[in-house]
């Protein structure tokens, strides 16, 4: 069968960057394809390809065999193709309804809308992709998850053959994921060619039917994803082996130096108790909505505490009190480096800055050489890539962006770092220079609270791990002990 899409020998620079070269790509009706690659591979630059946002400087794109050079992203639309980003747009002030006919509302005598005719179909939609979601609530509110599904909707409701999903899954948990994918194998069920872009390797394997892996802007395979194993995705994408990817150090393990006694808020969680010592990474594990986060904001002050005590090296810290927690040696980097991490519209320098400003400050003033200083220390000691460190934070990528945050709270030389998803929704490459940093971090004599919903991250990286299951501890397990099977029989409640 002839693929519905292709991109042959496609390359495309902007200035003296090559972003692709001669890249080809063919999406077959009825296949999910995977594009894979790190950061800066060049899969963004074939989805505005795709989209009609950008045009080749080289090579083609067929439409049903036939060449086809789109004129914009609505010309795109119009021949069939759809782009859904991993933050949706949409209309907070209408229902779902409005936003899927956005501009293709179906119309009366008089051309007036035809509100009725909107959710008729709008239900038809969500039906044929066995979704249960009202046409007429309002936007404002929804869950990513959500949002998402009403722009796959846009999408069918415009008769869309081709659908790119970017990073759909990013922020969603595992069962909005799931559902998502239930929805992505209707599509492809019928007939719809899409094509699937994530740094979750696992999502490939239970998801995708073939895979293209990109590297520095060129085509490294296209393959069967039955074809190529783990390890082999992984060194196409990267260059590095599958076991590099955690590169964990042998580490002497002391004394205490984190140590939370029966700490419980009611309805959250309940009797938590645990301890971290110098040198050790401990893996807080779990199903989303099992109490880990909340667990480590109260620790550090965010969240309020009900009873019990948290103690850094002998000190017992107040409740809701995060500034206790930093001067007490403490440091967290959030679940959500974006919203709660960093200062996006704020430069590179003045985030790194923010935990240490009265060292680059005198007199209530900043003072600009002092701020570019520790921010040149710490972008060189994390292997920052940037342009100048007074571009915004925004224009990084997400391993960088993530690199600005622990080096952020790393320059207030803690006792104890929390981390909370350290990896989430980073490429592979710079997954690897967070786990060597952590490694490197426990290595010094750093206490480390790691938590991750990816099980291979908690387990590479992790010397123990304790396993939340409904707002308690269900287990721990050494590293010898821990593997995929035993924190999955603790974080689901099964016995042992």
């Amino acid at each position: 069968m002839a693929p519905l899409l292709e991109l042959h020998g496609v390359s495309k620079a902007f200035g003296a960057v090559q972003a692709l070269r001669d890249v080809s790509l063919t999406l077959h009706a009825g296949e999910i394809h995977a594009l894979a690659g790190e950061n800066g591979a060049g899969k963004s630059t074939v989805v505005r390809i795709i989209g009609g946002e950008h045009q080749p400087d080289k090579g083609e794109v067929r439409l049903d065999g036939e060449p086809v050079r789109f004129s914009g992203p609505r010309d795109a639309q119009h021949r069939g193709v759809a782009v859904i980003h991993q933050e949706p747009t949409r209309f907070p002030d209408l229902n779902v309804a409005e936003n899927v006919f956005m501009g293709r509302q179906p119309r009366r005598s008089g051309r007036r809308v035809d509100h009725k005719a909107m959710h008729r179909r709008t239900a038809e939609l969500f039906e044929t992709l066995g979704v249960p979601l009202d046409p007429a609530l309002p936007t404002r509110g929804l869950s990513i998850a959500d949002q998402q599904i009403i722009e796959i909707a846009k999408a069918l409701a415009s008769d869309a053959r081709i659908i790119v999903m970017d990073e759909p899954t990013a922020a969603l948990s595992n069962v909005e994921a799931e559902r998502l994918f239930r929805v992505a194998r209707t599509l492809a069920d019928n007939g719809a060619a899409l094509l699937f872009i994530s740094h979750r390797l696992e999502e490939m394997y239970e998801l995708c039917q073939r895979v293209t892996v990109l590297r520095d802007g060129s085509l490294v395979t296209s393959a069967l994803m039955t074809d190529i194993d783990h390890d082999t995705l992984v060194r196409s994408m990267v260059g590095r082996s599958v076991e590099q990817l955690f590169p964990k150090r042998d580490t002497e393990i002391a004394d205490e130096v984190l140590t939370v006694q029966n700490l419980t808020q009611p309805g959250v969680f309940r009797d938590v108790s645990f301890a971290v010592r110098q040198g050790e990474i401990v893996g807080l594990a779990g199903l989303v909505g099992s109490g880990r986060s909340e667990v480590a904001r109260a620790i550090f002050g965010i969240d309020d505490r009900e009873s019990g005590t948290v103690t850094v090296a002998g000190k017992e810290l107040p409740k809701t009190n995060p500034r206790a927690a930093i001067a007490a040696g403490v440091a967290m980097v959030p679940e959500d480096r974006r919203e709660q991490g960093l200062i996006l519209e704020l430069s590179i320098e003045r985030n790194a800055s923010l935990s240490q400003l009265r060292k680059v400050t005198s007199w209530g003033l900043v003072r600009a050489g002092r701020e570019r200083s520790l921010a040149s220390t710490w972008a060189q000691r994390l292997g920052l890539r940037f342009g100048r460190l007074t571009d915004q934070a925004g224009t990084l990528s997400g391993g960088n962006q993530q690199k600005v945050v622990l080096g952020k709270w790393l320059a207030t030389k803690p006792k104890v770092l929390i981390v909370d998803e350290p990896t989430r929704g980073i490429d592979i490459g710079a997954k690897v220079e967070v786990h060597a940093l952590l490694s490197d971090l426990a290595a010094s004599g750093m206490a480390v609270l790691m938590i991750s919903s990816e099980l291979p991250e908690v387990l590479g990286m992790a010397d123990r791990v304790l396993v939340m299951h409904e707002g308690r501890i269900a287990t721990e397990l050494s590293r010898a002990e821990a593997n995929e099977e035993a924190v999955m029989r603790a974080a689901t409640g099964s016995a042992a």
